[in-house]
């Protein structure tokens, strides 16, 4: 289910919206003048009411990967089947400095003076790097409270990608970057091979190529009712590697046993990744593994939020490069429930729509 529509923008919104991209300082910004309302343009009409929240002892499932490959992969098909999210824990390159330098070097920069971020502000795709609100500001009734630094990781890597991002961040945000691909890779092989393809199937398919990186920030709000963290939505890629810090507000949408929606509380686990599947692992793989509604909501303490997302698409594009149900799970008796396609054209229907809308999965259904 997507966020509750609003009606109609005003005819003083494009307004609103272009005076607040020229501050060039973010939700960061409102923070930094004293805003003491959410203005307007980021008011949502009761954005927590339409469904309720699980009872506070639900978790999303822990896949351990220090358990026998056999045991791990069995733990993780059955998370991705049943919940499309879990905590993965013993994963490869894990230690105590990684995540948590990342995370508190996002956080220095957007706590660097408004004269020193309004450099980097932008929508502009084409340097590898950009720093905004929302990606889908333009396009969605109402924005969200927060701020991201995104990076375009692969597969047009820039070469001087590094000195793009901002120096505050730049070696641990690359150095996460390596973390990150090395436990989606063993990810990977364990979904894979859950579908009974072989561990290989999915890094084989270029899986691991497609990379971008969005490290968002969610300042102190001062009316955390009254607006949104992120939108219930599904990440469109294929999977994401979610680090967070220790604030939460991270929830998930699951059916419990009598079939009633909820949301759950995806509480933070120390030493613990977050693995979510993408739009493009439920199409690739015909539905075996569901994209699942997540959102962020707005907490109610002072510190801010800080997270890393890390978004894996296939590499290999281009009109020659078609994806669809993985062939090995196609047969008479299981025919595809989608279309093939280019990622040209899965990503261009993507960013065509704002982040709640569920219609992108829908438009290469069979």
């Amino acid at each position: 289910m997507a966020s509750v529509s609003l009606p109609a923008p005003a005819s003083g919104r494009a307004e609103l919206l272009r005076a607040f991209e020229e501050s060039r300082t973010g939700v960061r910004g409102l923070v930094e003048s004293g805003v003491s309302t959410v203005p307007d343009i980021f008011r949502h009409p009761d954005p927590y009411a339409s469904i309720p929240l699980a009872p506070p002892t639900a978790s999303i499932p822990v896949v351990d990967l220090s358990l026998p490959f056999p045991a791990a992969a069995a733990a993780a098909s059955e998370a991705a089947r049943t919940w499309g999210f879990f905590h993965l824990i013993n994963y490869p390159s894990a230690d105590s400095d990684y995540p948590a330098r990342a995370l508190a070097a996002v956080r220095a920069f957007n706590e660097l003076p408004p004269s020193e971020r309004a450099p980097h502000y932008g929508r502009a795709v084409d340097g590898g790097v950009n720093y905004s609100t929302n990606v889908d500001l333009y396009n969605s009734p109402a924005a969200s409270w927060r701020d991201t630094i995104q990076v375009m990781l692969g597969p047009n890597r820039r070469p001087d990608l590094a000195s793009r991002i901002p120096a505050v961040c730049s070696a641990e945000l690359l150095e996460w970057e390596s973390r990150a691909t090395a436990a989606a890779r063993a990810v990977m092989g364990l979904l894979s091979e859950g579908l009974g393809l072989g561990a290989a199937e999915l890094e084989e398919a270029s899986c691991l190529e497609g990379r971008v990186m969005a490290c968002h920030y969610y300042p102190q709000c001062p009316e955390p009712e009254s607006t949104m963290g992120i939108v219930p939505h599904t990440d469109p890629g294929l999977l994401t590697v979610l680090a967070q810090d220790e604030i939460g507000g991270l929830q998930v949408k699951h059916k419990d046993e009598e079939g009633r929606s909820c949301w759950v509380d995806v509480k933070p686990l120390p030493g613990a990744l977050v693995i979510n599947v993408g739009d493009l692992l439920q199409i690739m793989s015909n539905d075996k593994y569901p994209s699942v509604e997540h959102r962020v909501t707005m907490n109610t303490r002072e510190e801010p939020r800080v997270s890393i997302a890390v978004f894996f698409s296939p590499g290999k594009r281009g009109p020659s490069a078609l994806y669809g149900p993985l062939p090995g799970l196609v047969s008479s008796e299981n025919p595809p429930k989608y279309r093939n396609f280019t990622i040209e054209e899965f990503f261009g229907t993507f960013f065509s729509r704002d982040l709640a809308s569920k219609a992108l999965i829908d438009h290469f259904k069979l």
